[in-house]
């Protein structure tokens, strides 16, 4: 296991990993306070829950799917978010209540915007249930919306990893996922200012975020390693610096790397569940919703996800 660590101008916490899907209740919050700084294992944890608008990260796998072991996520609801499904390897379908229903290849960006309400499902695609084992790893992230989008109609686009900004320098491989940075932008409709970039280095290289993009900023080490204040951050790992508008690591050769962020709301969130909102009220409010069958369900997907206690 990767260690946790803590350094002078970054918060690093240990990520969610190795799950198959983020419908079940979010994991008991682990988080301490020593002082000035704070210490977590995931996001959100109970003095940090979001680095921008970004409120939840589900680092899916590597995990091995074949027989008796394939992904078979219900029908469940989200509000108050939009999902952002991106998958290093593997496939998975998506269905939903807005009548989607798109197959996810490794780097294509699914962002689905649940507005005041919608239904989806994830599975194992038909053809991949043939007897032979595979391995998925990816990416599920939540987004919180701005206050006044809470109730916006639900949306679904799906963006195709040609169509995404990809550039190179020096030795960084760099693709805009979501989001403007670098003075590049994202195809991805997103509803306010926030980035999420990846990148992958050919050998042993510096970068710093500063002047490319804007707010709070989130690292995830997917692979390798980086160093950051002369310490060294190994995989599965997240950094959060305290500086915004500011990030500077040393990524080792191979390493591959998430970096997210942007402007933070003037209010609170809460999430509970799938649901996130501004007030306490409305996520009771979607609770009683999805508990009285009052979400809009998807034909032929089969049973629900129930409401956890």
């Amino acid at each position: 296991m990767a260690r946790l660590a803590l350094y002078d101008s970054v918060i690093i916490f240990r990520l969610q990993s190795n799950s198959m899907s983020n419908t079940g209740q979010i994991i008991a919050e682990r988080s301490r306070d020593i002082g000035d700084f704070l210490v977590g294992r995931i996001l959100p944890f109970r003095k940090k829950r979001m680095v921008g608008p970004f409120i939840f990260i589900d680092h899916m796998g590597p995990s091995e799917i074949g027989p008796g072991k394939y992904m078979d996520i219900g029908q469940h609801p989200h509000t108050g978010l939009s999902t952002l499904t991106y998958l290093f390897e593997g496939e998975m379908m998506h269905k939903d209540s807005m009548g989607s229903n798109q197959r996810i290849v490794p780097g294509a960006v699914n962002w689905m915007t649940a507005g005041r309400g919608v239904v989806h499902t994830e599975r194992t695609p038909v053809d991949y249930r043939d007897g032979k084992k595979r391995t998925v790893h990816g990416f599920q992230i939540w987004v919180a919306l701005p206050k006044a989008l809470e109730d916006m109609e639900p949306e679904f686009h799906h963006v195709e990893a040609k169509n995404l900004p990809i550039w190179r320098e020096g030795a960084l491989d760099f693709t805009l996922i979501a989001g403007e940075a670098f003075g590049r932008k994202s195809p991805v409709p997103v509803h306010s200012p926030l980035f999420m970039l990846q990148i992958k280095a050919l050998s042993s290289s510096s970068f710093d975020l500063k002047g490319a993009a804007r707010g709070e900023v989130g690292v995830c080490v997917v692979k390798g390693e980086v160093q950051a204040c002369n310490e060294v951050v190994g995989a599965g790992n997240m950094l959060v610096s305290k500086i915004e508008d500011s990030c500077k690591i040393q990524l080792s050769k191979g390493s591959h790397v998430l970096l997210f962020g942007g402007e933070a709301f003037p209010e609170e969130r809460f999430i509970n569940w799938n649901f996130v909102a501004t007030s306490k009220e409305r996520l009771e409010e979607a609770r009683n919703r999805w508990k009285n069958g009052e979400f809009e369900l998807i034909p032929e997907e089969g049973p629900v996800i129930p409401l956890p206690r």
